[in-house]
């Protein structure tokens, strides 16, 4: 490992040098390239340096502890010497997660799902509480979201709706919602009071480019209408959604949200192409049973994920066996806790997978 943390130091001071040569400054595309790498790179330099330098600390102490006979003094430099070994352990924890293969579709943006599941109006009522949850989140985030397609009921609830975010990593921080989230409450409609369980599934797909995924024409077939539900001006009155149907695969998309068709089919063929590219996704990790395990819960749509139980303001993640009692901060977006547990989990998990093999 510190073999290949001192090439990387050497490959980050010559980068230095680069960027601070006036002939690279004038290739903006060279430029850009190496900033972006010099980004990558500075959170693994900057604690190989503290590391470093605790290590330092550390022998510096052990020696002057050696010779040194003052009783204060001495437990002066056992503390330092403590707090040096207590920071190279953490830090040689940090460097190994930091030195984990990264996720080549984490700093991508992503389209979100969200599909009300068994449990009728409740399902899409619930359905309808996920994407504002979301919302809130993304808001707080200082993230941006473009609304594809939205199905919705008379009662305020989703059969679903489909959403782009963009925004930095955002793939990496969303990644593991994907699955199915159960709620369990008393309906406003249950005169018994009686608590129901009822499902939505969530799907967070990287958004996928042109080059990403390449369709060919011949294989879809495009509609266009007036869009349905609740519309603006002009919305419901011009043909502007647009339907994609994607014979290979029997995938539909459709997207009525812009009054424009033009953006509607632009939408609806971003959307197309993070569904076919989740599809390879989806594969690849069939096709490799170990990365799989290794992961937190990425690989089957259907695993039922989390449940929000209300009756006890409650959010169980089975997949990490978190509990916490805060749902209503939860359901206004406070959701980072979660986010931040389910990545802690997979990186213990990765690390776990490369220790064995």
């Amino acid at each position: 490992m510190f073999d290949k943390l001192e090439d990387l130091l050497k490959r980050f001071e010559e980068m230095q040098l680069e960027l601070a040569d006036p002939m690279v400054a004038s290739d903006q595309a060279r430029f850009r390239k190496l900033m972006k790498e010099q980004s990558d790179m500075q959170p693994l330099v900057d604690a190989y340096t503290a590391y470093k330098k605790a290590k330092e600390t550390i022998a510096d102490s052990e020696e002057m502890l050696a010779s040194e006979s003052d009783e204060d003094m001495r437990e002066m430099l056992k503390e330092e010497l403590s707090a040096a070994k207590e920071e190279v352990a953490k830090l040689e924890q940090e460097m190994k997660i930091l030195l984990l293969p990264k996720d080549p579709l984490d700093e991508k943006d992503v389209v979100v799902e969200i599909r009300a599941g068994a449990g009728g109006d409740e399902a899409a009522l619930f359905a309808a509480e996920l994407y504002r949850m979301y919302i809130h989140y993304i808001e707080s985030r200082r993230w941006k979201y473009e609304l594809v397609n939205i199905d919705e009921t008379g009662i305020g609830g989703m059969k679903e709706v489909q959403f782009m975010v963009h925004g930095q990593g955002a793939y990496s921080v969303l990644k593991f919602e994907s699955g199915v989230h159960r709620v369990q409450r008393v309906p406003e409609t249950e005169s018994g009071g009686r608590i129901h369980t009822s499902t939505a599934s969530v799907a967070v797909m990287p958004e996928a480019e042109e080059v990403d995924i390449q369709i060919d024409e011949k294989d879809i077939r495009i509609d266009v209408m007036r869009a349905s539900g609740n519309g603006g001006q002009c919305v419901n009155t011009t043909d502007s959604a647009v339907r994609l149907t994607h014979y290979p695969t029997g995938i539909v998309v459709y997207s009525q949200t812009e009054k424009s068709q033009l953006q509607n089919k632009d939408k609806a063929f971003a959307l197309l192409r993070s569904k076919l590219y989740d599809l390879e996704i989806q594969k690849a990790h069939e096709a490799e049973a170990a990365a799989r395990r290794s992961q937190i819960g990425t690989g089957d749509r259907s695993e039922k994920i989390r449940t929000y139980n209300f009756p006890q303001s409650r959010v169980t993640d089975h997949r990490i066996g978190l509990t916490l009692y805060k749902l209503d901060k939860i359901m206004n977006g406070d959701i980072q806790e979660i986010l931040d547990a389910l990545t802690t989990a997979d990186q213990a998990a990765k690390l776990a997978n490369e220790e064995e093999s």
